[in-house]
Protein backbone atom coordinates (compact mmCIF):
# COMPACT_ATOMS: atom_id res chain seq x y z
CA UNK A 1 0.00 0.00 0.00
CA UNK A 2 0.84 3.49 -0.82
CA UNK A 3 0.79 4.95 2.44
CA UNK A 4 2.31 8.61 1.71
CA UNK A 5 -0.58 8.72 -1.03
CA UNK A 6 -2.97 7.85 0.76
CA UNK A 7 -2.11 10.34 3.87
CA UNK A 8 -1.67 13.04 0.90
CA UNK A 9 -5.30 12.57 0.05
CA UNK A 10 -6.77 12.12 3.28
CA UNK A 11 -5.68 14.89 5.14
CA UNK A 12 -6.08 17.55 2.28
CA UNK A 13 -9.07 19.85 2.98
CA UNK A 14 -12.32 19.17 0.54
CA UNK A 15 -15.69 19.84 2.30
CA UNK A 16 -18.35 19.44 -0.16
CA UNK A 17 -18.39 22.48 -3.04
CA UNK A 18 -14.76 23.21 -1.63
CA UNK A 19 -12.98 20.15 -3.48
CA UNK A 20 -10.44 22.72 -5.37
CA UNK A 21 -7.32 21.35 -2.99
CA UNK A 22 -7.88 17.52 -3.53
CA UNK A 23 -8.97 17.89 -6.92
CA UNK A 24 -5.35 19.30 -7.75
CA UNK A 25 -3.69 16.43 -6.16
CA UNK A 26 -5.84 13.75 -7.57
CA UNK A 27 -5.31 15.57 -11.01
CA UNK A 28 -1.25 15.47 -10.27
CA UNK A 29 -1.45 11.95 -9.32
CA UNK A 30 -2.89 11.02 -12.52
CA UNK A 31 -2.88 13.17 -15.52
CA UNK A 32 0.51 10.76 -17.10
CA UNK A 33 -1.72 7.61 -16.43
CA UNK A 34 -5.00 9.57 -18.81
CA UNK A 35 -5.48 10.25 -22.56
CA UNK A 36 -7.67 13.19 -21.53
CA UNK A 37 -8.60 14.57 -18.26
CA UNK A 38 -11.42 17.68 -18.13
CA UNK A 39 -13.23 19.15 -14.89
CA UNK A 40 -16.71 19.81 -15.60
CA UNK A 41 -18.92 22.83 -14.24
CA UNK A 42 -19.61 21.47 -10.95
CA UNK A 43 -15.82 20.55 -10.47
CA UNK A 44 -15.61 16.71 -10.64
CA UNK A 45 -12.01 15.46 -12.40
CA UNK A 46 -13.11 12.92 -14.92
CA UNK A 47 -9.96 11.01 -16.03
CA UNK A 48 -10.24 9.40 -19.66
CA UNK A 49 -8.19 6.04 -20.79
CA UNK A 50 -9.49 4.99 -23.97
CA UNK A 51 -9.23 1.13 -24.61
CA UNK A 52 -8.14 -0.92 -27.40
CA UNK A 53 -11.84 -1.06 -28.95
CA UNK A 54 -14.64 -3.91 -28.55
CA UNK A 55 -15.50 -2.88 -25.38
CA UNK A 56 -17.75 -0.72 -22.94
CA UNK A 57 -17.87 2.28 -21.48
CA UNK A 58 -17.20 2.18 -18.14
CA UNK A 59 -17.69 5.01 -15.71
CA UNK A 60 -15.75 4.20 -12.67
CA UNK A 61 -16.65 7.13 -9.92
CA UNK A 62 -15.42 7.57 -6.37
CA UNK A 63 -16.14 10.69 -4.31
CA UNK A 64 -13.57 13.85 -3.60
CA UNK A 65 -15.76 15.51 -0.99
CA UNK A 66 -15.69 15.28 2.61
CA UNK A 67 -18.07 15.77 5.41
CA UNK A 68 -17.43 18.71 7.27
CA UNK A 69 -19.08 21.93 9.46
CA UNK A 70 -19.94 25.38 8.34
CA UNK A 71 -19.80 28.18 10.15
CA UNK A 72 -23.23 30.07 10.58
CA UNK A 73 -22.81 32.70 13.80
CA UNK A 74 -20.18 34.27 15.75
CA UNK A 75 -21.18 35.02 18.85
CA UNK A 76 -20.12 38.49 20.90
CA UNK A 77 -17.61 36.16 22.71
CA UNK A 78 -16.21 34.97 20.14
CA UNK A 79 -17.69 31.26 20.10
CA UNK A 80 -18.66 29.75 16.47
CA UNK A 81 -21.85 28.14 15.99
CA UNK A 82 -22.09 25.98 13.13
CA UNK A 83 -23.57 23.52 10.60
CA UNK A 84 -23.45 20.47 9.32
CA UNK A 85 -21.76 19.54 5.11
CA UNK A 86 -23.29 16.37 5.03
CA UNK A 87 -25.21 13.93 7.27
CA UNK A 88 -24.70 11.24 9.77
CA UNK A 89 -22.35 13.43 11.52
CA UNK A 90 -21.57 12.95 14.95
CA UNK A 91 -19.21 16.42 16.26
CA UNK A 92 -17.62 14.82 19.23
CA UNK A 93 -17.02 17.31 22.09
CA UNK A 94 -13.17 17.85 22.41
CA UNK A 95 -12.93 17.10 18.11
CA UNK A 96 -10.16 19.47 16.48
CA UNK A 97 -11.67 20.78 13.22
CA UNK A 98 -9.77 22.99 10.46
CA UNK A 99 -11.03 25.87 8.85
CA UNK A 100 -9.99 26.58 5.45
CA UNK A 101 -7.64 29.30 6.02
CA UNK A 102 -5.83 27.07 8.83
CA UNK A 103 -7.56 28.20 11.80
CA UNK A 104 -8.07 25.61 14.33
CA UNK A 105 -10.97 24.91 16.43
CA UNK A 106 -12.05 22.58 19.10
CA UNK A 107 -15.82 21.34 19.13
CA UNK A 108 -16.96 21.78 23.33
CA UNK A 109 -20.82 21.61 24.80
CA UNK A 110 -22.52 24.26 26.25
CA UNK A 111 -23.55 24.12 29.84
CA UNK A 112 -26.71 21.51 30.09
CA UNK A 113 -28.94 21.00 33.36
CA UNK A 114 -29.81 17.40 32.29
CA UNK A 115 -26.45 16.29 30.77
CA UNK A 116 -27.29 12.76 30.33
CA UNK A 117 -28.28 12.55 27.21
CA UNK A 118 -26.71 13.43 23.80
CA UNK A 119 -26.27 17.19 23.10
CA UNK A 120 -28.00 18.25 19.86
CA UNK A 121 -26.20 20.35 16.94
CA UNK A 122 -26.95 23.96 18.59
CA UNK A 123 -26.13 22.89 21.71
CA UNK A 124 -22.18 22.84 20.67
CA UNK A 125 -20.02 25.49 19.54
CA UNK A 126 -16.46 26.26 18.29
CA UNK A 127 -13.62 27.21 20.34
CA UNK A 128 -10.84 29.32 17.91
CA UNK A 129 -9.34 30.42 21.16
CA UNK A 130 -10.81 34.27 19.87
CA UNK A 131 -11.48 36.79 22.82
CA UNK A 132 -14.74 38.45 20.71
CA UNK A 133 -16.18 38.44 17.66
CA UNK A 134 -13.77 41.51 16.68
CA UNK A 135 -10.77 39.09 16.86
CA UNK A 136 -12.49 35.87 15.67
CA UNK A 137 -10.85 35.18 12.60
CA UNK A 138 -13.80 32.89 11.02
CA UNK A 139 -16.73 34.11 9.31
CA UNK A 140 -20.20 32.96 8.26
CA UNK A 141 -20.12 30.38 5.68
CA UNK A 142 -16.67 29.31 6.16
CA UNK A 143 -16.29 25.64 5.80
CA UNK A 144 -14.19 23.35 8.48
CA UNK A 145 -12.75 19.85 8.00
CA UNK A 146 -12.03 17.43 10.90
CA UNK A 147 -8.48 16.80 11.98
CA UNK A 148 -7.07 13.50 12.26
CA UNK A 149 -4.43 12.17 11.09
CA UNK A 150 -3.56 8.79 9.34
CA UNK A 151 -2.11 5.72 11.39
CA UNK A 152 -1.11 2.91 10.31
CA UNK A 153 -1.24 0.10 13.03
CA UNK A 154 -0.87 -3.83 11.96
CA UNK A 155 -3.44 -4.20 9.15
CA UNK A 156 -5.46 -1.56 9.86
CA UNK A 157 -5.44 1.99 8.91
CA UNK A 158 -6.81 5.16 10.91
CA UNK A 159 -8.16 8.35 9.65
CA UNK A 160 -10.56 11.23 9.13
CA UNK A 161 -11.80 11.26 5.40
CA UNK A 162 -11.15 7.87 4.19
CA UNK A 163 -14.56 8.13 2.97
CA UNK A 164 -13.98 8.69 0.59
CA UNK A 165 -10.28 9.38 -0.16
CA UNK A 166 -10.00 5.79 0.02
CA UNK A 167 -12.27 5.71 -2.61
CA UNK A 168 -10.11 7.79 -5.03
CA UNK A 169 -7.22 6.28 -3.77
CA UNK A 170 -8.36 2.91 -5.53
CA UNK A 171 -9.26 4.85 -8.90
CA UNK A 172 -5.92 6.32 -8.52
CA UNK A 173 -4.20 2.72 -8.11
CA UNK A 174 -6.28 1.07 -10.89
CA UNK A 175 -5.50 3.76 -13.04
CA UNK A 176 -1.70 3.55 -12.59
CA UNK A 177 -1.67 -0.54 -12.94
CA UNK A 178 -4.74 -0.94 -15.80
CA UNK A 179 -3.01 -2.53 -18.83
CA UNK A 180 -4.83 -3.26 -22.24
CA UNK A 181 -8.27 -3.64 -21.77
CA UNK A 182 -11.03 -3.11 -24.52
CA UNK A 183 -13.12 -0.93 -22.32
CA UNK A 184 -12.96 3.12 -21.95
CA UNK A 185 -12.60 3.86 -18.61
CA UNK A 186 -14.11 7.20 -17.71
CA UNK A 187 -12.18 7.69 -13.84
CA UNK A 188 -14.89 10.20 -12.30
CA UNK A 189 -13.29 11.87 -8.91
CA UNK A 190 -16.88 13.74 -8.00
CA UNK A 191 -18.12 16.53 -6.37
CA UNK A 192 -20.65 17.24 -3.55
CA UNK A 193 -21.45 13.53 -3.10
CA UNK A 194 -22.47 13.76 0.88
CA UNK A 195 -25.09 16.90 0.14
CA UNK A 196 -26.51 16.32 -3.37
CA UNK A 197 -24.43 13.32 -5.24
CA UNK A 198 -24.21 16.33 -7.84
CA UNK A 199 -20.80 15.85 -9.39
CA UNK A 200 -21.34 11.97 -10.24
CA UNK A 201 -25.04 12.85 -11.78
CA UNK A 202 -23.59 15.22 -13.95
CA UNK A 203 -20.46 13.47 -15.04
CA UNK A 204 -22.33 10.16 -15.84
CA UNK A 205 -24.85 12.50 -17.84
CA UNK A 206 -21.92 13.96 -19.89
CA UNK A 207 -20.12 10.71 -20.37
CA UNK A 208 -23.32 8.65 -20.94
CA UNK A 209 -21.40 5.23 -20.20
CA UNK A 210 -23.00 1.73 -20.50
CA UNK A 211 -22.06 0.36 -16.87
CA UNK A 212 -21.62 2.43 -14.08
CA UNK A 213 -19.46 1.51 -10.63
CA UNK A 214 -19.17 3.83 -7.39
CA UNK A 215 -16.20 2.79 -5.04
CA UNK A 216 -17.18 3.77 -2.07
CA UNK A 217 -17.16 2.95 1.89
CA UNK A 218 -19.92 1.17 3.54
CA UNK A 219 -21.02 0.20 7.85
CA UNK A 220 -19.61 -2.89 9.40
CA UNK A 221 -21.43 -5.09 11.29
CA UNK A 222 -18.57 -5.98 13.66
CA UNK A 223 -18.48 -3.80 16.76
CA UNK A 224 -20.30 -4.35 20.23
CA UNK A 225 -23.48 -4.43 20.28
CA UNK A 226 -23.65 -3.38 15.69
CA UNK A 227 -26.76 -3.36 14.17
CA UNK A 228 -26.48 -6.71 12.50
CA UNK A 229 -24.96 -6.58 8.96
CA UNK A 230 -22.74 -9.06 7.08
CA UNK A 231 -19.98 -6.99 6.43
CA UNK A 232 -16.98 -6.78 8.57
CA UNK A 233 -13.37 -5.93 8.36
CA UNK A 234 -11.06 -7.56 6.79
CA UNK A 235 -13.18 -10.08 4.99
CA UNK A 236 -12.61 -8.35 1.87
CA UNK A 237 -14.21 -5.82 -0.35
CA UNK A 238 -18.04 -5.89 -0.27
CA UNK A 239 -20.48 -6.09 -3.79
CA UNK A 240 -23.43 -4.06 -2.98
CA UNK A 241 -26.45 -5.56 -3.68
CA UNK A 242 -28.65 -3.03 -1.92
CA UNK A 243 -29.32 0.30 -0.30
CA UNK A 244 -31.50 3.08 1.30
CA UNK A 245 -31.01 5.13 -2.67
CA UNK A 246 -30.79 2.16 -5.17
CA UNK A 247 -30.71 -1.08 -5.72
CA UNK A 248 -27.63 -2.39 -7.49
CA UNK A 249 -28.53 -3.79 -11.44
CA UNK A 250 -27.69 -7.74 -10.99
CA UNK A 251 -25.91 -7.34 -14.44
CA UNK A 252 -23.17 -5.00 -12.34
CA UNK A 253 -23.53 -6.61 -9.26
CA UNK A 254 -22.86 -10.46 -10.93
CA UNK A 255 -19.69 -8.90 -12.62
CA UNK A 256 -17.89 -8.29 -9.53
CA UNK A 257 -18.69 -11.57 -8.01
CA UNK A 258 -17.09 -12.88 -11.14
CA UNK A 259 -14.45 -10.57 -11.35
CA UNK A 260 -13.64 -11.21 -7.55
CA UNK A 261 -13.70 -15.04 -7.94
CA UNK A 262 -11.81 -14.85 -11.06
CA UNK A 263 -9.11 -12.57 -8.85
CA UNK A 264 -9.12 -14.66 -5.99
CA UNK A 265 -9.82 -12.16 -3.44
CA UNK A 266 -12.38 -12.55 -0.65
CA UNK A 267 -15.62 -10.46 -1.26
CA UNK A 268 -18.46 -9.92 0.71
CA UNK A 269 -22.01 -8.90 -0.11
CA UNK A 270 -23.43 -6.04 1.17
CA UNK A 271 -27.19 -4.84 2.45
CA UNK A 272 -26.71 -0.98 3.46
CA UNK A 273 -30.02 -0.23 5.77
CA UNK A 274 -29.12 3.61 5.91
CA UNK A 275 -27.11 5.64 3.25
CA UNK A 276 -26.25 5.43 -0.25
CA UNK A 277 -23.49 6.35 -3.23
CA UNK A 278 -22.91 8.00 -6.91
CA UNK A 279 -23.99 5.03 -8.13
CA UNK A 280 -27.52 5.87 -6.95
CA UNK A 281 -27.40 9.23 -8.58
CA UNK A 282 -25.36 7.78 -12.16
CA UNK A 283 -28.43 4.70 -12.70
CA UNK A 284 -30.37 7.33 -13.38
CA UNK A 285 -29.28 9.69 -16.21
CA UNK A 286 -30.65 9.38 -19.74
CA UNK A 287 -32.30 6.76 -20.21
CA UNK A 288 -30.84 4.23 -17.52
CA UNK A 289 -27.58 3.60 -16.56
CA UNK A 290 -26.48 -0.03 -15.45
CA UNK A 291 -25.26 0.58 -11.85
CA UNK A 292 -23.42 -1.00 -9.21
CA UNK A 293 -20.75 -0.21 -6.08
CA UNK A 294 -17.88 -1.67 -4.46
CA UNK A 295 -17.34 -0.79 -1.10
CA UNK A 296 -14.68 -0.77 1.33
CA UNK A 297 -15.60 -2.16 4.56
CA UNK A 298 -15.59 1.10 7.37
CA UNK A 299 -16.17 1.65 10.87
CA UNK A 300 -16.75 4.74 12.73
CA UNK A 301 -17.74 6.65 9.24
CA UNK A 302 -17.99 10.41 9.03
CA UNK A 303 -15.69 11.33 12.32
CA UNK A 304 -12.06 12.30 12.71
CA UNK A 305 -11.28 8.91 13.23
CA UNK A 306 -12.58 6.43 10.40
CA UNK A 307 -10.98 3.06 10.25
CA UNK A 308 -10.30 0.21 7.34
CA UNK A 309 -8.41 -2.92 7.02
CA UNK A 310 -5.48 -2.79 4.51
CA UNK A 311 -5.71 -5.76 2.88
CA UNK A 312 -9.89 -4.79 2.02
CA UNK A 313 -8.29 -2.21 0.12
CA UNK A 314 -5.51 -3.77 -1.89
CA UNK A 315 -8.50 -6.50 -2.95
CA UNK A 316 -10.35 -3.82 -4.00
CA UNK A 317 -7.81 -2.86 -6.60
CA UNK A 318 -7.33 -6.07 -7.51
CA UNK A 319 -11.05 -6.89 -8.36
CA UNK A 320 -11.48 -4.10 -10.21
CA UNK A 321 -8.59 -4.85 -12.22
CA UNK A 322 -9.80 -7.70 -13.26
CA UNK A 323 -13.51 -6.88 -13.68
CA UNK A 324 -12.12 -4.08 -16.49
CA UNK A 325 -10.36 -7.02 -18.31
CA UNK A 326 -13.59 -9.05 -17.95
CA UNK A 327 -17.00 -7.42 -17.51
CA UNK A 328 -18.97 -7.54 -20.57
Amino acid sequence: MNLKLLEKLTQTFGPSGYEDEIRAVIRAEVESFADEIHVDPLGSLVAYRQGSGGGKKIAVAAHMDEVGLMATYVEEKGYVRFTLIGGGIWPGVGSRVRFADGTTGVIAVEHRDDATTMPEIHHLYIDVGATGRADCPVVVGAPAQFIGPLVHQGQRVISKTLDDRVGCYILIEVLRQLNDTPHDLYAIFSTQEEITLAGARTAAFRIDPDIAISIDVTATGDTPKALPMAVELGKGPAIKVKDSGMMAHPLVRDRLVEAARKAGVPFQMEVLTRGSTDAAAMQLVRSGVPSGCLSIPCRFLHSPSEMADEADIDNAIRLLLTALHTVA
